[in-house]
């Protein structure tokens, strides 16, 4: 569960007045709630889904889902033959409420950690257009297939708009995300942006807390599954210059009937791979004052085997912080983390400080998201590793007017 993601996907379509096929104007969150006409009749019966939880299986819930909110996002790691190094992010957002078409939007973020630069992009589109899954002869899904190009008729140039387009089921996966030349000006890239990637899961799926499913009582619940450790290759264009890169990625994949969380707060993600093959997920939900009432992870051995971990089995401090030229937020910057029960100090530090990304213009959410240095110690024996923190909740006008990409 990372709450940007909740905040993001809520906002993509839960007031999406204005949305028309292809095409979502202005910052989203700015907008007034939708008008729809009163019905003059009886809506017509539908079918009631059955209760949750239900069992996840795969590939069938790789694939969409008829819920208020879902999501494919990926972070992770890539390296260039010349030794350069290059952290990513690749997402996309659905949202669908009422009767309203649904709602979608992307995120792409590179991060060049030897240069000391963040580059990121966005889109939004509303209808089924982007929904281009693999389906049986029953109509269900059977992997996913999504395409989003972020036309704006308001802007004829993007009707030349390349597509952004996810896909993949059982854990071979590919991404194609190119900006046009107008998206890689303002993402900052001098020249040509580009990413193109083949994942390969490397590890069984873990499904978080157990079974898949995440229960928040009265907030409602989630469906949560993570492809650790998936190894990724392909091609970065960044300014203009190609490199081939080879390197890991982490695949969460989450779903359900929720809107948002948090109260006032936001949440903290971490997600951790150390060299001796164990991967680790922390999750932390924080309120208005600041503590994190909700905290668990899931931790995955080299073999694949999993295990759960409370709030109790690990603790998390901040270690700095850092204030943003671009939205004036701070941001926590540099963590402690120590897991006892694994004999496990990990330091994370971000490779590049400026990763706060300002998506006000398609789901009204600022927030951090950035690749990390990692120097650990198993039973004080080194270790080394790579990591990824998700930051959310402590810009404090999250909701006003757009800037940056």
């Amino acid at each position: 569960m990372r709450l940007s993601r909740l905040i993001a996907v809520t906002v993509v379509a839960g007031v999406v007045a204005g949305v028309a096929a292809g095409c979502v104007s202005g910052p989203i969150l700015a907008k007034p709630p939708a008008l729809r006409p009163q019905p003059t009749s009886a809506p017509p019966a539908t079918p009631v889904p059955p209760p949750d939880p239900q069992p996840v299986a795969l590939p069938r819930d790789d694939g969409p889902h008829a819920r208020l909110t879902e999501w494919w996002y990926y972070t992770g790691h890539l390296r260039a033959p010349d030794g350069r190094r290059f952290g990513f992010e690749a997402v996309i957002f659905r949202a669908e409420r009422g009767n309203l078409p649904v709602g979608w939007a992307s995120h792409i973020a590179i991060t060049d950690e030897a240069g000391g630069r963040f580059h990121y992009a966005q889109r939004v589109e509303g209808g089924p257009q982007v929904d281009q899954s693999p389906r049986g002869p029953d109509g269900v899904a059977t992997g996913f297939d999504l395409s989003i190009s972020g036309i704006d008729p308001r802007t004829p140039a993007t009707f030349e708009n390349p597509p952004w387009t996810m896909s993949g089921a059982d854990g071979h996966d590919t991404l194609a995300f190119t900006l046009s030349p107008a998206e890689s000006a303002v993402a900052g890239s001098a020249g040509a942006m580009s990413l193109r990637l083949t994942l390969e899961s490397t590890k069984p799926v873990v499904f978080h807390d157990g079974d898949g499913y995440v229960d928040w009582g009265a907030a409602g619940g989630s469906y949560y599954y993570s492809r650790t450790r998936m190894a990724a290759a392909g091609s970065l264009v960044l300014d203009g210059a190609t490199y081939e890169v080879e390197g890991s990625a982490w695949f969460d994949h989450q779903w359900g009937d929720f809107v948002s969380l948090g109260a006032g707060g936001g949440w903290d993600w971490y997600a951790i791979e150390l060299a001796d093959g164990t991967d680790i997920v922390l999750n932390r939900l924080r309120t208005a004052d600041g503590s994190y009432p909700v905290e668990y992870g899931e931790m995955v051995a080299a073999d694949g085997s999993v295990r759960h971990l409370d709030g109790s089995a690990f603790s998390i401090e901040a270690t700095g912080s850092w204030i943003s030229p671009h939205t004036g937020t701070t941001w926590p910057a540099g963590w402690q983390v120590r897991i006892p029960g694994e004999g496990l100090e990990i330091t994370l530090d971000p490779t590049v400080a400026d990763q706060d990304l300002d998506t006000r213009g398609t789901t009204g959410v600022v927030y951090w998201e950035g690749s990390q240095r990692v120097t650990a110690t198993r039973d004080g024996v080194p270790v080394g590793g790579e990591a990824y923190v998700e930051l959310t909740g402590y810009a404090s006008d999250p909701g006003g007017p757009a800037a940056g990409p």
